[in-house]
């Protein structure tokens, strides 16, 4: 079997509702979709985080694998090894969307799960974190902020059967221990986290995270900047560090467990150029007895389902995952089923999912009118 063609589009969807982080608040989610071709027929299908500069550099690197095996995916990525060197995430971003859809030809041409070529399921579905933004509370004052967004937030657990809340935090850094404790007398029983994206100084990060300690935080994700300012942190705050921002390739592993920087790793197999890369990660955070989650980049169902396959196959990703998968208002598959909190584990060949190439168009000429979403 070999590799035929490489089909590359950037699509937009909207979300239901704005989302804001420390850094930007976003409308909708930008996109790119790639469709491998081969001699026997059999399509694959890959996602990947971003828009144009993204895609110019996936079809950059489909050239390489043109004429080549799905199945050769270690020897493609031995040859292309020096492109997150020279092109950071964009990099990493661009050869998952690669990976990903060959392993989707790869299941389909054996007739397997993508969760069974990667060592079978350990559990068959996958709870996922309610994302809580102060977009939720828009129009709120400072003083009414915290019950407007503990309101909201115990309706969406209510609602949707979430077992875990996220708080993306902000540069109020007072506003935002306000909230959570708020949070947390509304659910007194969820797995509560907050995400300042590196928003707080490092004296900040010590002084909340010791007002946070009362309120049992499943973890503080990446307070502050640097492995460095999260060692500090984590030397006087006793709350679990995560962190998606200071450890984010494998050279970074090595100064993170010298330096007690952090306790779990957050994943993201867009992140980290590919499939197998998420489960090295993996198997570094058991060696080194750290927990590891999966990180949200705004995942349509092609690369959801990816994520779901690396989560069922995966015993130390036992959290609820991050995924703004139920946020969105519209989807390029039949859409993925979400109950009680959790998604299914596709069980098809492959990444066990259905492509609507209409609505791939559709979402195409909405990128061509109006360009990447950047916020």
């Amino acid at each position: 079997m070999k590799i035929t063609d490489v089909d590359v589009q950037v699509v937009n969807l909207p979300l239901t509702n704005p989302f804001t982080s420390s850094f930007e608040t976003k409308t909708g989610e930008t996109r790119t979709i790639v469709r491998v071709r081969t001699d026997e027929g059999v399509t694959g299908w890959g996602e990947t985080m971003w828009g144009r500069p993204v895609a110019e550099l996936v079809r950059r690197l489909a050239a390489d694998l043109v004429g080549t095996s799905p199945f050769a995916l270690e020897a493609f990525h031995r040859r292309q090894h020096m492109v997150p060197f020279f092109h950071g995430y964009l990099g990493y971003a661009a050869i998952a969307a690669l990976d990903v859809a060959c392993w989707d030809v790869i299941g389909k041409a054996t007739g397997q799960p993508l969760t069974d070529l990667l060592g079978g399921p350990v559990r068959t579905e996958v709870p996922i974190t309610a994302l809580i933004t102060r977009a939720d509370a828009s129009g709120a004052s400072a003083a009414d902020l915290p019950a407007r967004l503990a309101e909201h937030a115990a309706r969406v657990v209510a609602e949707g059967g979430f077992t875990a809340v996220k708080l993306k935090g902000t540069v109020d850094v007072e506003g935002d221990v306000r909230v959570l404790r708020a949070l947390r007398a509304a659910l007194p029983d969820v797995k509560l986290r907050v995400d300042p994206n590196a928003a707080w100084s490092v004296p900040d990060s010590v002084r909340a995270g010791i007002q946070l300690e009362e309120l049992d935080l499943e973890y503080l994700e990446d307070p502050c900047v640097g492995i460095e300012g999260m060692s500090q942190v984590r030397a006087k705050v006793r709350i679990p560090l995560c962190t998606n921002m200071c450890l984010v390739r494998f050279e970074d592993f090595a100064p993170a467990m010298r330096l007690g920087a952090v306790d779990v790793v957050h994943g993201d197999v867009y992140k980290w150029g590919g499939i197998a890369a998420t489960k090295a990660l993996a198997a570094h955070c058991e060696t080194f007895g750290l927990g590891m989650n999966l990180h949200s980049g705004g995942e349509l169902g092609i690369a959801t389902a990816a994520h779901l396959a690396v989560v069922a196959s995966t015993p130390v990703l036992s959290r609820a995952i991050d995924s703004m998968y139920y946020l969105h208002a519209d989807d390029v598959i039949e859409p993925l089923v979400l109950d009680a909190g959790k998604l299914q584990v596709p069980t098809g060949p492959g990444l066990g999912v259905v492509v609507d190439e209409d609505k791939v168009a559709h979402y195409a000429a909405v990128n061509a009118r109006e360009g990447d979403l950047t916020g």
